[in-house]
């Protein structure tokens, strides 16, 4: 400990203020803690800072270029639209910018003490919080880990100018005339779809059988082939081998169909998946009990092995979503206070904002069925839908699964304009233990989107208004 080094108190101490980390911050606060929380790098973290809202706004601008050149069946018919993309990076810098202010005067208006450094653990109550300069002692009585993830690297693709991952891949100067993506999961996938919008001609490596493995294969087929009519090219069962980089672009070196072959391309994006930062901060001070590729293992109300350390979002088991990071900052930070709360993953939905977008809830009819359910699968097509017709976005489908015996809603998956949106109705049915028939009987406004939703409800009833049963 350096000289004048006074430990500072407080009652719960939050590491990392991405949406698991600030949303238990303030909710600690909430219930009446000391709260004091550290953060090494932004506000926000990954997923307001350089994944989740950056990405869905370049999405927003590859939307909107991809519409105003292809709406001439609707009567649109633009000449000479060109994409300012310095003017559209200004424009995902200043949503940024926003959420993170709004999150910082957030944590400042629950009185949560913000320390920027990297928190190191020295025992199960201390930990030393540094920065280039400085460094600080802190004593607290609990403790919630909220240190996210980070991009996995593949030996053979180090990152550089040309080899990017998705921070990079939001950051560019300019769109690529060529786009490698090796990764066909969602990340690889949204902005491979963005960029495409955008212009770029777009590859896709993937190493399975099959680009968005976490969605069933009815729903990956729309999204397929709306990639193929974009011009962007889906090689699956493919190993990447390689990459050569010059000034000018990349190379890459790939495998597939017992043929190894190159493709030249501006930039090459790799999205293999994340590693949890579990690692450079002492938690092997600690004994922490650790679980499989560096994950923290928790109880159900995301207590670790130490009774007053938690730990929350990508850093433990289960799917890497902004989401579930915040859902169980609230839940660590209410058992803290002393709370009941534990986690309940029945109904977490899964959002993928591809072009059409995919959603899912609950269980799959898959699922289901290796759960001892007897199930109804009942699915509603866009294409019958008025609003999606008056959007021109008849592509997609509404599928709910609910039990035979009493119409028990389990699941339900959507793929479609607006399914991002749409599958809240359906979590909030799972959680609330309704029936199809309960979603049939209410009223929903016409003409819209969520129709669908109801209609699908019918076909499992076997009244259907809007399509031949």
């Amino acid at each position: 400990m350096v000289v004048g080094d006074f430990p500072i108190e407080t009652d719960t101490l939050v590491i990392g203020s991405g949406p698991g980390g600030y949303v238990a911050a303030i909710r600690a606060a909430q219930t009446g803690q000391k709260v004091t929380i550290v953060e090494k790098e932004y506000i926000g973290g990954v997923c307001l800072n350089v994944g989740c809202i950056p990405s869905k706004a370049m999405i927003s601008v590859g939307h909107r270029f991809e519409e105003a050149q292809h709406s001439d069946e609707m009567g649109i018919v633009a000449k000479e639209v060109s994409l300012n993309f310095e003017k559209a990076q200004a424009f995902k810098d200043s949503v940024v910018k926003k959420l993170t202010g709004g999150v910082e005067s957030l944590l400042k208006g629950n009185k949560v003490e913000i320390v920027r450094g990297e928190a190191y653990f020295v025992d199960e109550n201390t930990v030393r919080i540094m920065d280039a300069d400085s460094a600080q002692t802190y004593k607290f009585k609990n403790a919630i880990i909220a240190t996210g993830s980070r991009p996995v690297e593949i030996p053979t693709f180090k990152y550089s100018e040309r080899v990017i991952d998705s921070t990079g891949a939001l950051a560019l100067k300019e769109v690529p005339k060529k786009l490698v993506v090796i990764g066909g999961g969602y990340i690889g996938t949204e902005l491979g779809t963005a960029y495409a919008n955008m212009g770029s001609e777009v590859t896709i490596l993937e190493g399975a059988p099959d680009i968005l493995a976490g969605f069933e294969k009815q729903m990956t087929s729309i999204v397929k082939k709306g990639l193929k009519k974009k011009g962007v090219e889906v090689i699956t069962k493919a190993s990447a081998k390689g990459v050569e980089e010059s000034d000018s672009g990349v190379s890459v070196s790939y495998e597939a169909g017992g043929e190894e072959k190159t493709i030249d391309a501006d930039y090459v994006l790799v999205t293999v998946g994340r590693r949890p930062n579990t690692d450079e901060m002492g938690l092997e001070e600690l004994n922490i009990k650790m679980g499989e590729r560096g994950l923290i293992e928790v109880d159900k109300q995301c207590r670790t092995s130490i009774p007053n350390i938690y730990a929350i979002g990508d850093i433990v088991a289960g799917l890497q979503l902004a989401h579930k990071a915040s859902y169980e900052g609230k839940i660590a930070a209410e058992a803290i206070a002393g709370e009941k709360s534990e986690v309940d993953y029945l109904a977490i939905p899964a959002v993928c904002f591809t072009d059409p977008e995919l959603a899912s809830v609950g269980l799959t009819e898959e699922q289901a069925k290796e759960e001892g359910f007897e199930v109804t699968a009942a699915k509603f097509p866009f294409g019958a839908n008025g609003r999606a017709l008056s959007l021109n976005a008849a592509e997609g489908f509404v599928k709910l699964v609910s039990r035979k015996e009493d119409g028990l809603l389990l699941g339900g998956q959507i793929v479609g304009a607006g399914a991002s949106d749409m599958v809240a109705e359906i979590g909030l049915a799972i959680e609330a233990g309704m029936t199809v028939e309960d979603i049939a009987m209410t009223i929903h406004a016409h003409p819209t989107l969520a129709e669908t939703t109801m209609e699908a409800a019918e076909v499992a009833l076997g009244t259907p208004i809007h399509i031949i049963k």
